[in-house]
């Protein structure tokens, strides 16, 4: 039996239903989208943009002037600096990604379960947390990185044994909130296991506050990954990666300032359209909170 397709009403009534969505974005995210998309697909379709290769190393083109044939010039070794910038994309996008959701996904999960039950487990996990952010951020992703060794998947480990505590801390305060509604009284009431309250019923209400946090979140991984790699203890080389190429440029900057400064752009621009997102967000999900819609 075939499904029935859905009627010229529906889809009308759908799109409808799309734009009124949109309408109720804010300018900031709708820009920031805008701007994130185009990020990501320049990220993509890289091959496709430039004919290149962003590892292939031509000395008798080494530290060309941006022109013609090479839009924003080459580096010391004669790569294409608009090639390295647009395949570094999909680097640093990806370590964004993965090191702010995973233990955006650990912390939340942790911080909602101990405040909604509390006890010994809140009491434990409390300690954790107080301790991991007694230290500065940077200087524990050091400490591990200096002990594992630099390297993506090193900094993937350092990243999530600290990361998680921020998000756990923010879902807890918010769970705290929550527990004492009368939705989670009447659920408690009614039998109801502590896991479908939380996952059906709780964690909808206060994974908002964590995705907002997270867009900032995600600038800051961007940059810490940037950073590290300037460091020599991020991305190992030839791969591209903005921060290993902003270093890359800094022996240079009197005669070829050109190396440093559109990965140095591509940085703030997504850390922009990253920050543009969040504010959007947080404007849209006061105003579902106050409207309903």
């Amino acid at each position: 039996m075939s499904a029935a397709l859905p009627t010229d009403d529906a889809v009308a009534e759908r799109g409808a239903g799309l734009r009124d969505e949109w309408a109720r974005w804010s300018t900031s995210l709708r820009v920031g989208l805008v701007l994130l998309v185009l990020i990501v697909a320049a990220g993509v379709f890289a091959p496709w943009l430039t004919p290149y290769d962003p590892l292939r190393q031509d000395y008798s083109s080494a530290l060309q002037p941006p022109g013609a044939a090479h839009w924003f010039g080459t580096d010391s070794l004669g790569r294409d600096i608009f090639t390295r910038a647009l395949f570094a994309i999909r680097t640093d996008l990806v370590i964004g990604f993965w090191t702010t959701y995973v233990p955006m996904l650990m912390g939340v999960l942790l911080g909602a379960w101990a405040g909604l039950q509390r006890g010994w487990f809140d009491t434990v996990l409390m300690r954790v947390i107080d301790t991991a952010l007694a230290f500065p951020f940077l200087v524990l992703i050091i400490v591990i990185l200096a002990i594992l060794g630099p390297g993506t998947h090193n900094i993937y480990i350092a990243v999530f044994l600290v990361g998680w505590t921020m998000y756990a801390r923010l879902a807890r305060a918010e769970m705290l909130v929550e527990a004492g509604k009368d939705y989670v009284l009447a659920a408690r009431t009614l039998g109801y296991p502590a896991r479908r309250i939380l996952l059906r019923h709780a964690l909808p209400n206060i994974i908002n506050s964590s995705i907002v946090f997270s867009m900032s979140d995600f600038v800051l991984n961007i940059l810490l990954v940037s950073g590290l790699s300037f460091l020599g203890l991020g991305v190992p080389a030839p791969t591209p990666e903005w921060g290993a190429m902003v270093a890359e440029g800094k022996d240079f900057m009197q005669q070829a300032w050109w190396i440093s400064t559109l990965p140095g752009l591509m940085i703030v621009v997504t850390g922009v359209a990253l920050a543009l997102v969040g504010d959007g967000l947080t404007h849209r999900f006061g105003d579902r909170h106050v409207t309903g819609h």
